[in-house]
């Protein structure tokens, strides 16, 4: 038997992140706060006892970030706090059930370093920069630090360690951009699943596409798409059936409020969902940035 995680379900909506390897002057510093509203339904291995199990989702995040040096490329770490409500209707077994539930999601963190291109430049020396082609890579990390009650069968935190691994490209074209990212996400075991049985999950990859246009600096739309297929689950040995082949689009736009402030608008959707969840997603984020002296 499968289960419902609320924030590994919101996982696939959150890959949407255009601009992730834009450069940036060393000493930048950001914290974003950030509200996601998310509705649709969740799609389980047709052997369970749940159907037309519906969600409305909202998750609200604080991150911060830091770039800086190294061997001369521009490098960055960032970290990021949850914190999801949600609201769920379906049948148990064909009885109708809701649920609601709230609480600290898991905290996740992120180091990035571009290879090629993005070379570490103070604010002075960025100004005056010739926009390039950045080859970057990354690693991400969930830590099980969310919510997490073993007696039930939803929860907001996933009790198990997630990383991805990932390699981006950014290519600007005058004032257009495209780019491109694939990863892979790892995930250890839950020991104490629903009983305290054992879940497993294989490497589920993700592709990300996005291409857009700039205006002027902090001024931009993208068009977005991700893909990601695999994270065929299993408990006690015993595999589900529930193998993820899903397509997300979406438009994210990006817009100064002032020299230090910005915010961002985002919407996105299924096109194709075999498993896990099937959301609409619209996200709001305010974002205060300032450099080091």
């Amino acid at each position: 038997m499968s289960t419902v995680v609320i924030w590994s379900a919101l996982a696939a909506a959150q890959e949407m992140e255009p601009r992730t390897y834009s450069a940036v002057p060393i000493g930048t510093n950001f914290i974003v706060v950030d509200y996601a509203r998310s509705s649709g339904d969740i799609l389980f291995d047709p052997s369970l006892p749940v159907t037309n199990l519906q969600a409305k989702i909202n998750t609200y995040s604080l991150g911060v970030s830091h770039s800086f040096g190294v061997f001369g490329h521009v490098a960055s770490v960032a970290f990021s706090m949850p914190y999801a409500n949600a609201n769920l209707t379906g049948n148990v077994e064909g009885a109708p059930g809701q649920a609601y539930r709230s609480g600290l999601g898991d905290v996740r963190f992120r180091f990035a370093v571009n290879l090629l291109g993005g070379p570490a430049l103070t604010p002075a020396e960025f100004a005056q920069r010739s926009p390039g082609t950045i080859l970057g890579a990354s690693v991400s990390v969930i830590a099980p630090t969310g919510q997490y009650v073993p007696s039930r069968l939803i929860n907001v935190g996933s009790n198990r360690w997630a990383f991805k691994p990932e390699v981006g490209l950014s290519q600007p074209l005058g004032n257009w951009f495209v780019e491109g990212a694939a990863g892979v996400w790892l995930f250890t075991d839950n020991p104490d699943f629903f009983g305290g049985r054992r879940r497993s999950q294989d490497p589920l990859p993700v592709f990300q596409w996005h291409g857009g246009y700039t205006w002027r600096p902090g001024l931009w739309i993208s068009a977005d798409m991700t893909f990601y297929t695999g994270g065929q689950t299993s408990v006690n040995g015993v595999q589900d059936n529930d193998l993820q082949r899903n397509v997300r689009y979406g438009v994210t736009l990006s817009f100064p409020l002032s020299a230090q402030w910005s915010g961002k608008l985002a919407w996105s959707r299924g096109l194709t969902t075999s498993s896990g969840g099937n959301f609409q997603t619209v996200s709001v984020a305010l974002q205060y940035r300032w450099f080091n002296r």
